[in-house]
């Protein structure tokens, strides 16, 4: 069973779509189609009041400190709380006139849509030093689903360069919670960046939708009005509080992470798959079976990422075990 390469999902996680084309009932999926953490951050009991007002002042003030103590953010730059780095994604491109912008690929597809949508020229670039007189650059790092890693100076002076030209470095750094050594969130205070973290994989909390975005206090602040006022829930507030000053639960995460990214890792070596990169949250293999395994898979009930673009390739989620 080929499935049309239009036809593959844009995202993981949906089930319902794989039940459809397999027939099978949601409910005894093995999901492994995202790079979500799978064993959640424990909610904290929340008090009734948080469902019945808008957040205070107060209550965001908390979150942000936290999570710039979290993040490691430079002392100058900017905290912004949004509904999920999707929001950010999408509204980013919509605070910059139309011009040039180059994307580091193959990564998140929904960096070109969103900043073609807004009227930018857009091009994928191989290479870091094909950018040339691209006004907005957009790397992902570590990258999905890749896992690449571009060093932190590298960076650095690529946000130079464009500073220079009144240009904007994105750093899309989604899955480097886990993984933090090549963050740019100590250095997010210097103009012409800006660093989007995202809560929800880490913490494996997607769908209490929170992100952030990290930049020179103009652009931060120039976010904050595009975005609004209570843009993010007191629920998430409450939770992303908690979660970002719970340390113990922060390292005993890595620690389990990345020791079922190594048994991921020998589970899909004993199955013959050749592991080519990835992070602690999701692996990347290459097989020229990658479509009929893709099915095989899904008629099994066990649900995997294929790519449009990459016919050999298959990403796997971290399961829940062990």
């Amino acid at each position: 069973m080929i499935m049309p390469q239009n036809e593959l999902p844009r995202h993981g996680g949906d089930l319902a779509a794989a039940e459809r084309l397999y027939g099978r009932p949601e409910a005894p999926w093995l999901d492994l189609s995202t790079g979500i953490n799978p064993r959640p951050y424990p909610l904290p009991p929340l008090p009734d009041r948080l469902w019945h007002r808008l957040p205070e002042a107060g209550e965001v003030a908390a979150l942000l400190a936290a999570a710039a103590r979290f993040f490691g953010v430079d002392a100058g730059a900017g905290v912004v709380a949004a509904p999920g780095t999707q929001a950010l994604i999408q509204l980013l491109p919509r605070l910059r006139p139309p011009g040039r912008v180059a994307i580091l690929a193959p990564t998140y597809d929904e960096h070109a849509l969103a900043w073609t949508a807004a009227g930018h020229q857009v091009r994928e670039i191989a290479h870091l030093d094909e950018f040339a007189d691209a006004d907005v650059v957009v790397v992902v790092n570590p990258n999905n689903p890749d896992g690449r890693r571009l060093s932190p100076s590298t960076l650095t002076a690529l946000t130079r360069t464009l500073a220079a030209r009144d240009g904007l470095v994105v750093v899309d750094e989604a899955f480097a919670d886990a993984e933090s050594q090549d963050s740019l969130a100590g250095s997010c205070g210097q103009p012409g960046l800006v660093v989007l973290r995202s809560f929800g994989k880490f913490f494996g909390l997607a769908g209490l939708r929170l992100g952030f975005a990290m930049a020179a206090p103009p652009l931060a602040a120039s976010i904050v009005e595009a975005l609004g006022p209570w843009s993010v829930s007191a629920p998430a507030i409450a939770v992303g509080t908690v979660a970002l000053t719970d340390d113990a639960w922060g390292h005993a995460t890595r620690l389990w992470l990345g020791e079922m990214a190594r048994r991921l890792d020998s589970v899909l070596g004993q199955a013959g798959l050749d592991v080519i990169g990835g992070t602690v949250l999701f692996r990347l293999v290459r097989t020229p079976h990658a479509q009929p395994l893709y099915h095989a898979l899904g008629r099994r009930g066990i649900l995997v990422r294929a790519f449009t673009a990459r016919t050999d390739r298959l990403r796997f989620g971290l399961p829940d075990s062990g």
